[in-house]
């Protein structure tokens, strides 16, 4: 059976990573635990690649608790120690602390904003913006600093970009990917 074109850097051998691409990157996201969860993975990823992040993503969700940003922002000395001797996630001390300190930052966000969804996309209206090619924008520029100015780390640009393609906040299919300008169904 054929399967359909999907983008070039999809690992076709790694069914996880297939199911990622074609059933969550680029769909749009609402829901502020999992938005808090991509935001986490995305940048425990930098200087990674993100089939490793991916591949320990399960464990990821045990080690921070689900993702629930008030649990992940109480985190005292005793399970920072925890993470970093946790052999089945990336054992990073400093992307762990900086998941601490960002849970604080996203729960501002939320205070403010009434949900860290109505924060993110309000940058777009509401709307996906459709572009490929790219690892960084205007958009992700403004929104990087934004972050950073809150007090969030591991927030550039590159970084940042890379969040909103995977929330569906910037849909980055490559031309001949089946999902090109589609918004694939969860």
């Amino acid at each position: 059976m054929n399967q359909p074109k999907r983008c070039a850097w999809v690992n076709l051998d790694n069914p996880l990573y297939v199911r990622y691409h074609d059933h969550e990157w680029g769909v749009p996201l609402h829901d502020d635990r999992a938005l808090f969860e991509l935001l986490i993975l995305e940048q425990f990823q930098a200087g990674l690649s993100w089939e490793c992040i991916l591949n320990k993503r399960e464990a990821f969700r045990r080690a921070f608790d689900g993702f629930h940003p008030q649990q992940v922002a109480a985190y005292g000395p005793e399970k920072l120690a925890a993470l970093a001797e946790d052999a089945s996630i990336v054992r990073n001390r400093r992307k762990i602390r900086a998941a601490v300190n960002n849970a604080r930052v996203f729960m501002d966000i939320q205070r403010e904003w009434g949900s860290f969804d109505r924060y993110l996309w309000h940058w777009t209206e509401g709307q996906p913006v459709y572009e490929t090619g790219r690892v960084s924008s205007p958009l992700s520029d403004a929104v990087s600093q934004d972050l950073k100015r809150r007090g969030m780390g591991f927030a550039g640009t590159v970084i940042v970009y890379s969040y909103l393609q995977a929330t569906g906040v910037i849909h980055s299919h490559e031309e001949g990917c089946f999902l090109h300008r589609q918004i694939p169904l969860p």
